[in-house]
This record gives C-alpha cells, structure tokens and sequence, in this order.
C-alpha cells in the first residue's frame, strides 16, 4: 500500500491540520473520509479533586505525556492528583454526518471524558484506544475535557517499563494523554470494526455493522468486487502475492453499505511450524524461516511513550532493516497503529508483548532465574484476584486491537516471570483469541508445558542450542555496552551485559557473538533470535543506536553478512 493514497484522509472535510503534531490519520486499518484532528496545544492544570477545575493554568501539548520535553511540561506529577486536560473545538461546515465520535488513542491509566459540562464516560487502561458518542451533547461550539488519572504504584493495571524511582532497566513513568485525539462522523447506521484473517491463499473479512455490502480489493490483476454475505466474506486467489519482510506486499480493499464507506489493507502470509532436517522449525508461509530480530522498547529521547513524529517509527524500523534485522519484539508496549501499519507496508515482523502487570521482584524475577533457579508451578503465583483479571482482560483487548495487522507473528504473554500466574490457561485464552500466530507463553523463564516455542534468555554464559519438542528460540541476549560521547540519557550511568570504550571493539565482540554463538545455533535447531536492542533507553546504554537516534553504533557492512548466514535452508 502506497502512503500517498492516504493523503485525502489526511486533510478530509476541511479540517487544518497545520501545525498540529501528530496529523497522519490514526487508524489506518478502518479509514473514513471523517476526520478531525484535536492534537495540539490544550488547557492544563493538576488537581487533588475529580471535580472539574475553573482554573487552568498550564498549557500542554498533546499527544505528548507532561513528563516529556515535547509536552512542554516536563514534570511527573504525585498519584494521589489528578492531570486535567482542556481543549475547544467547532466543527467545520458540513462535517456532522449522523453521529460524532471522540477517539483517544491511550490514555494512561483511567481517563474521564466531558463535554460542555455532561459526563460522557470512563476508560480503564493504560495502553488501548477507546471513543465514546458524543452527539448528544454537542453544541455549537463545544468545551472537551478529559481527566486522567494514573495509580502505577498499585501495580494492578498492565505498567510495562514505567517506574517513579527509574534507573537501570527501568525508565520514567508516563501519565495522561499520549496518543491521538481525534473526531469522526459517522452515520446513524455504521461499520464498526473489521476482523481480517488471511488463509493459505486468500483471505476472509468479518465487518460489524456490514449486513449488506460489497467489498472492492484491488489486486495486481485489478479490481475485484464482491458482495458480502451477513457481514463476512472470503476470497481466494490462485497465485496469491505472499507478505514476508522480502516482499510486503498489501491488498488494499474498500467496503461500501448503503450508508457508509470504510478502506482498509490485508495481507496473505501463513505461520506454520513442520520438522526440517530433524529440528521443529518456524515456518513463513509454508518455508522455514529465520527470525532474526532485535527488542524494541519504544521510548523516545523528548516524547518518552511518544516519539516526535509519526515518521520516527518507519526511521527506526528502516535503520534495523538495513542492518539485516527482519523482526522486532515490541517489549511490553504497545505502539499506536502507525507502528504496526509501518512494520505491514515496510515488511518487519512483530513479536509483540503483552503488558507485564503486577509485582517485580528482583531475587525472585531475575537474579535466581539468571543462576538456573525457576518456578515449575505458576498456578499459585501472583495470587492477587484482580491483578490476574487485569491483566487477561488487557491481553484480550490488545489481542483485539492488533489482530489484522500482517507484521504480527508472535504473542509474548509474561515475560521472565514478572506478574506471571496459570500460564497454561492464559495461553488457551489467548488460542481462543487468536488460533493464527505464535505464542510463546513464558519469554525467558519460569517455562509453560503450554507454549508454541521453546524460549530462553541468555546474558551471562555462552549460549548453545539444545534439543526441544517444539521450536527452539533465543527471545533475549546480547544487550552490549557503548556510551557515544554527547549522546547519553546520563554520562553517569550505565546499564548493559558487557561495556566497550571503543566502537571497533564493541562491533566486533557483536559480530564474534553471532558467529560464534548465534550462526551455529541455527544449525543445530535455532528459530529466531532477539538482541537487546534497538536503541539506548536512558540508564540502558546497550542499543545499537544512541537514545536521541543520533548516532549507529555499528555499520550495515558488519551486519548484513550476518543476516545471510543465519538463512534456514529449506529441506524436507
């Protein structure tokens, strides 16, 4: 798919957008020619009372979280208060369909949501977007507030990475608005979601509130349009164009109703898993694949959850792409839209986590596990009722969020034991979810009998592949120490497995590992490996580029003949 077809969308109905950040259409999977974009500069104020205040005596920019330099604001605030979040707007002529619906990317963690005085509801949760019909109390012209308030001390709603003593492997919490704010209208009768999931050689459609329509999907061949039966349709192509990292290669198709017209994108690719010379191996449509991936955190040098641009996202994944990267694991975030439509067009594979919730303990989560101690039994940890029930209903609302994009291969669901409990029953969860993708249950330790892969962490000791039931993969490793001078978080600080004055030494000890650890691990079994990491993150000084994107600490002509080695041959 060609961005430039987006550009209509972009600008639809007459609503400016210069000047705002943030002005790409947010929702590339389910695009209307409706669209208003409410990013920008809004009314702030902090308050110890849930009552809407008189007064606003800040001004921040959203939608960036007011701990980072973008927001203009740059402080984090006590939980015990309340971030108030103010803005007007009046829509342009001729805008107003039937219906008009206020979209929130995320807000982290409770938001409430007003409108000329009337309370239009409440959302839980950090890390999903969420909208509410605001119709019945518009006006003319039209006061929106929105409330936020965040209690990560409690540990009960999905955190991730966020910790108000950052340091190491932790970094500075985010609080409030982060990402788009955006209006649509719609009409009475509306498209409400699509479900898309590709099959061997085709693909079928599901669309709430499509009863009677037809779908026109563009194909190399041309247009093909076909009518949809109770909202569902399937389609199969007898030389279908495969998505892989090599070729992305997207459909773009168009559903109309009587009443509404909505445009999307899918793609056709299988994940399969067969035996190949004697190893169980992960397979690309039909093929064993090599993943050969890089962790992604996603924390930005000013906008901290949020990076500056929307462009940024497709700089990062082109920067890991020309080192011969073909995978990113999202590592307990979860990106606005954009990064996943830029991993579909750009062909990047996604292994996404879900967010870790409750209690991290350092002896029990990191230190024992690092020397060979591991739970056998999760049943009887993290106990707490509604920790664990948070955090399955994030994971299904994640899962939901993010299922039609192509990039994502693989569902991490606790990540070294850190808030994990019943981890077989969260993985037939997730199955009933998603049947389509990986899952790998348990990412470093504390290991489940009911996972798709075998996955370990390795820091500390040389690794080397073993014999497994099911696929072999190295979901965390490497995580080498350079600190560019000018270009760290802080010059006090370091955090990483092992530390390099220079950059040849330090790009040369990453090619040994490969070579010496990596390459022939494939051989004997090995699927996908992931180093740590793609950039800097504050106190974390083991990205391959520094945390303001400034500096790439190790070249494409060191890196890309690694990638060709670590290419699966395809024997039966």
């Amino acid at each position: 798919m060609k961005q430039e077809t987006f550009a209509d969308l972009y600008t639809a109905q007459g609503a400016s957008l210069s000047g705002q950040p943030w002005s790409s259409y947010p929702r590339p999977q389910l695009r209307r020619d409706s669209f208003f974009n409410l990013n920008g500069f809004w009314d702030f104020t902090v308050s110890s009372s849930p009552d809407l205040p008189d007064i606003y005596d800040k001004t921040i920019q959203v939608p960036y979280p007011p701990q980072s330099l973008l927001s203009g604001i740059h402080q984090d605030y006590p939980e015990e208060l309340y971030l108030f979040y103010r803005t007007t707007f009046t829509l342009p002529e001729n805008f107003l369909k039937d219906r008009l619906l206020l979209h929130v990317g995320a807000a982290d963690q409770i938001a409430h949501v007003y409108l000329n005085g009337t309370f239009i509801g409440q959302h839980t949760g950090g890390y999903e977007a969420f909208s509410f019909d605001i119709t019945h109390a518009l006006e003319q012209s039209n006061t929106l507030v929105i409330c936020v308030e965040d209690h990560l001390s409690r540990q009960i709603l999905p955190y991730g990475k966020q910790c108000h003593k950052r340091g190491g492997m932790w970094y500075t919490p985010v609080s409030g608005i982060w990402q788009t704010v955006w209006l649509e209208s719609v009409p009475t009768e509306y498209i409400r979601s699509i479900r898309i999931s590709p099959t061997e050689n085709g693909v079928h459609i599901l669309a709430d509130g499509a009863q009677s329509a037809s779908v026109t999907i563009h194909t190399p061949d041309g247009p093909l349009t076909q009518a949809m039966e109770q909202g569902q349709l399937t389609v199969t192509f007898d030389a279908p164009c495969l998505w892989s990292p090599e070729n992305p290669y997207l459909y773009e198709f168009t559903i109309q109703t009587p009443s509404d017209t909505v445009h999307s994108y899918f793609a056709i690719r299988t994940l399969t898993t067969r035996v190949v010379d004697g190893h169980p191996r992960l397979c690309l449509n039909g093929k064993p694949y090599f993943f050969h991936g890089i962790l992604d955190q996603g924390y930005w040098s000013d906008g901290l959850f949020t990076p500056a641009a929307p462009d940024c996202f497709a700089q990062d994944i082109l920067s890991m792409k020309a080192l011969g990267f073909n995978t990113l694991r999202k590592h307990i975030k979860v990106e606005p839209e954009q990064f996943y439509y830029d991993c579909d067009r750009l062909g990047m594979i996604v292994f996404q986590d879900m967010i870790n919730n409750g209690d991290y303990n350092f002896l029990r989560d990191t230190a024992l596990p690092t020397i060979g101690w591991k739970h056998r039994n999760d049943r009887r940890m993290h106990r707490d009722k509604q920790t664990r029930e948070q955090f399955l209903l994030a994971m299904e609302q994640t899962t939901l969020q993010l299922y039609n994009h192509p990039c994502i291969c693989c569902w991490t669901i606790f990540n070294e034991g850190w808030g994990q409990f019943n981890s077989a029953q969260a993985y037939h969860q997730l199955k009933q979810l998603d049947d389509s993708r990986f899952i790998d249950t348990t990412s470093g330790w504390f290991f489940s009998s009911e996972s798709d892969v075998v996955s370990e962490h390795i820091y500390f000791k040389p690794f080397k592949a073993y014999p497994t039931q099911k696929p072999l993969i190295l979901s965390e490793f490497g995580g080498y120490s350079l600190t560019p001078d000018g270009h760290t978080f802080n010059p006090n600080k370091e955090y990483g497995y092992r530390h390099f004055d220079r950059q040849t030494d330090y790009e040369q000890a990453l090619v040994a590992l490969y070579e010496n650890e990596i390459i022939p691990a494939v051989k004997e079994g090995l699927c996908a490996a992931v180093y740590t990491q793609v950039s800097d993150v504050e106190d974390e000084t083991n990205g391959l580029l520094s945390y303001d994107r400034m500096v790439q600490k190790v070249s494409p002509q060191a890196m890309l003949p690694l990638a060709q080695k670590l290419r699966i041959p395809d024997c039966e």
